[in-house]
C-alpha cells in the first residue's frame, strides 16, 4: 500500500496501480517529480494522505433481527415487558437475495455488560444469537473472515419498534486469501486470480509494512489540530498501520458518514478520498484511538 502526505488533511484510498501521483497544490513550475511506488508507504508534505491498498471487493451483509414479548413472565422492576430477541447474519448476492455468509469464520457479538458472558462467539451459520431482556441497546458485531484474512466491525441498534427488521452494511473484503476469493465468487464478481497475481508481481521488491517520509514544512503543520486530535500525528500513525487495519479505517469512516463530510467513493476507479478537516470530532477521536492502539 502507499501512503502519501501532502499539504491538506485529505485521505484517499485506491487500489495498487502504477500511476504517477500529481501534487495539485504546487504550481507546474516548481512541481516536484511525480511518484509511483506501489506497495510502499511514502510521506511527502503535510497532511494530504493517499493510501494505496491491496485490491478488495465490496459485499453487503444483512443483519436480521427478530423480537417479541414473552407472554406469562412477570414484569421486571423496571416495568418493561421481557422480550425474546435474535440476530442472524446473511450476505446479499448481486440480485439482492440473501445467501449464507460463508466468507466469515465466526461472528462475535458484544452485548450490553449486564448480560452474563456479554461477549458471544458464534461459528455456525447463520451466526444466530438468541437472548431475553427488557432493554434496547447498541451492540458491536465483529465479523472475522475465513483464513484469518481480517475482521470487520459494525454497530447494531437492537430496538423493539418492529418484530422483524433488517439492516444492511457494505464492507470491504480483502483478496489476500484464495479460499476467501472462492467464497466471495459465490455471491458476486471477484477479480481473476491471474489479475491478482499480476498485481503481486508488480509489487515485488517493495515492503508494504514500512514507511518512508520527507520532513513536512513547519507552516504546513500550523493549526493541524481539530477537536482534541493532532491531525499530523493521526496522519503519521496511519502510515504505520497494516493493510488490514487500513481497510478498517475506511470501514469506520464509511459506517459513520454524514452529509457534512467531504468524501468521494469512486467504486469504478477503486479510489476512496476524504478530507480529515470535515470529519466530526467524535469520529476523529475514534480514528485516533483505533490507530494509537495498533501502533503502540
Amino acid at each position: 500500500m502507499q501512503v502519501t502526505q501532502r499539504t491538506r488533511a485529505t485521505v484517499g484510498v485506491r487500489t495498487n496501480k502504477r500511476k504517477p501521483i500529481k501534487n495539485p497544490f504546487r504550481s507546474s513550475k516548481n512541481e516536484s517529480p511525480k511518484i509511483a511506488l506501489p506497495a510502499t508507504l511514502i510521506f511527502l508534505f503535510s497532511l494530504f494522505i493517499i493510501f494505496l491498498i491491496p485490491k478488495s471487493v465490496d459485499r453487503t451483509i444483512r443483519i436480521v433481527t427478530h423480537q417479541h414479548v414473552v407472554e406469562g413472565l412477570p414484569l421486571p422492576p423496571e416495568g418493561f415487558p421481557v422480550r425474546q430477541w435474535s440476530i442472524e447474519v446473511y450476505l446479499l448476492d448481486e440480485q439482492g437475495n440473501e445467501v449464507p455468509a460463508n466468507i466469515f469464520d465466526k461472528v462475535t457479538y458484544h452485548l450490553h455488560p449486564t448480560f452474563a458472558n456479554p461477549v458471544r462467539v458464534i461459528k455456525k451459520q447463520p451466526f444466530k444469537i438468541e437472548e431475553q431482556g427488557w432493554g434496547e441497546f447498541e451492540l458491536g458485531i465483529t465479523f472475522t473472515f475465513v483464513d484469518k484474512a481480517g475482521d470487520r466491525k459494525v454497530a447494531h441498534d437492537l430496538n423493539f419498534l418492529q418484530e422483524k427488521y433488517e439492516v444492511d452494511h457494505v464492507i470491504h473484503c480483502p483478496l489476500k486469501s484464495e479460499k476467501l476469493k472462492s467464497l466471495l465468487a459465490e455471491s458476486g464478481a471477484v477479480p481473476s486470480v491471474d489479475a491478482s497475481s499480476g498485481d503481486k508481481r508488480k509489487a515485488t521488491g517493495t515492503d508494504s509494512n514500512k514507511a518512508k517520509r520527507a520532513k513536512p514544512s513547519g507552516s504546513a503543520l500550523a493549526n493541524a489540530v481539530k477537536g482534541s486530535v493532532d491531525l499530523e500525528k493521526l496522519a503519521e500513525g496511519l502510515t504505520k498501520l497494516s493493510e488490514d487495519d487500513l481497510l478498517g479505517v475506511v470501514q469506520m469512516v464509511t459506517d459513520n458518514r454524514t452529509p457534512d463530510m467531504n468524501i468521494k467513493n469512486d467504486v469504478e476507479g477503486g479510489e476512496f478520498t476524504m478530507d480529515l478537516y470535515t470529519l466530526p470530532d467524535s469520529l476523529l477521536k475514534s480514528l485516533w484511538e483505533y490507530v494509537k492502539k495498533r501502533i503502540e
